[in-house]
């Protein structure tokens, strides 16, 4: 036998309402910066790592995992559906892409992995609901699979910009061609770096 407390009718209905209305599912720029979510340290490698490993176009979502060095871990890219945003949606489409690609760390007491998202999207590099509601998202999907939640990313046509950060630059951008894999080489060869989605790609590459 069971026991517990049901909720009031009012609960319920509240609870719906919110559960039904695609705006609750969003966080804006206070609540986001407010959420603790850790820095980045090179935040041009992260981003100019996965550009040239995805090629991403307007609508394209890259979430990745970052180990505690900051090197990748997994990522894996996809189209955002032509729909209202909803951070409903969006975590779960975030949810099924990381069971895809990478175990869950639900078994440990604190998340030592990390997800962030790059989203390239139209428009200029201030918050929109669009964005707000990809925060809500990656920020459900990565309590549900044993992350922490990192970086939300946009990349559009004036460049990148780390929200909640102010931090950003105007290479890459979505109109830009990747960097190709032996432009990262020929950096490493001149200035060793150690860590970062750059120097993961290569041993990558240089393993197949």
């Amino acid at each position: 036998m069971t026991f517990g407390f049901a909720p009031s009718s009012s609960a319920s209905m509240s609870t719906s309402a919110t559960s039904a209305n695609p705006l609750a599912r969003m966080l804006e720029p206070a609540e986001w910066a407010a959420a603790g979510i850790p820095l980045l340290r090179n935040p041009r490698e992260v981003v100019s790592g996965l550009h040239s490993r995805h090629r991403p176009r307007p609508a394209t979502a890259i979430v990745a995992v970052l180990d505690p060095d900051e090197r990748l871990s997994a990522s894996a890219s996809f189209i955002r559906r032509p729909a209202p945003a909803d951070g409903w949606m969006f975590r779960n489409a975030l949810l099924a892409q990381l069971r895809r690609v990478i175990p869950h760390d639900l078994r440990r007491r604190t998340p030592v992995r990390t997800a962030v998202l790059l989203y390239c999207r139209d428009g200029d590099a201030r918050w929109t609901e669009e964005d707000g509601a990809w925060m809500w998202g990656l920020r459900d999907a990565c309590t549900l699979h044993g992350l922490r939640c990192g970086a939300y990313i946009t990349l559009t046509r004036d460049g990148w910009q780390v929200l909640g950060e102010g931090r950003g630059g105007r290479r890459p951008n979505a109109d830009s061609q990747p960097e190709s894999l032996d432009s990262f080489a020929v950096a490493e060869a001149i200035q060793p770096r150690t860590g970062g989605v750059a120097s993961e790609v290569l041993r990558r590459a240089a393993a197949r």
